[in-house]
């Protein structure tokens, strides 16, 4: 059995943990964890016909105090790259910490998530600064921990991404 190493990235707060549990345990709390360090999950999906466990590193979001520590990259095969629609300012941490994925692990799979799409009529993120991201070549999927919309779906396009890359 193939085994993946998925990183969570995104700022304080965007929902990385609320979507990994979505994703393993179908749950969803409304109260807020803050993540300290790392927190791994897996979860076997079957890819193409092979079955595929993904090893889902969480880890804890980038503020100005803190910045991610580029050792828990290491031997990622893909990361999501979580941003809050509600909150514009998680896009360009999710901009920068794309920068240093790049820089850590080259060009591995990675999707960008847009997460709370349940509270979109609270969204400060405007089409068109999706429509730029999507120009640099960036596979978007909205996503709600809370609802459950697009979470499998995230998870596995990058799976089907790093089977193939």
């Amino acid at each position: 059995m193939m085994q993946k190493k998925i990183c969570m990235l995104g700022a304080f707060a965007v929902g990385k943990t609320s979507l990994v549990a979505r994703f393993v345990r179908s749950l969803f709390a409304d109260r807020y964890l803050t993540t300290v360090g790392v927190k791994v999950d897996k979860k076997i999906v079957t890819i193409e016909g092979d079955e595929v466990t993904l090893m889902l590193w969480d880890l804890y979001g980038q503020d100005d105090f803190q910045s991610v520590r580029t050792s828990y990259l290491r031997g990622a095969s893909g990361y999501l790259l979580v941003a809050d629609g509600t909150r514009h300012q998680t896009v360009e941490v999710a901009r920068s910490l794309q920068k240093t994925a790049q820089g850590v692990l080259g060009s591995v799979p990675f999707v960008f998530v847009l997460n709370k799409s349940d509270l979109e009529a609270e969204w400060q993120v405007d089409e068109r600064a999706l429509l730029r991201i999507a120009e640099q070549g960036w596979p978007i999927i909205r996503t709600s921990a809370k609802t459950g919309a697009g979470v499998e779906d995230a998870f596995l396009r990058l799976a089907r991404d790093m089977a193939v890359a």
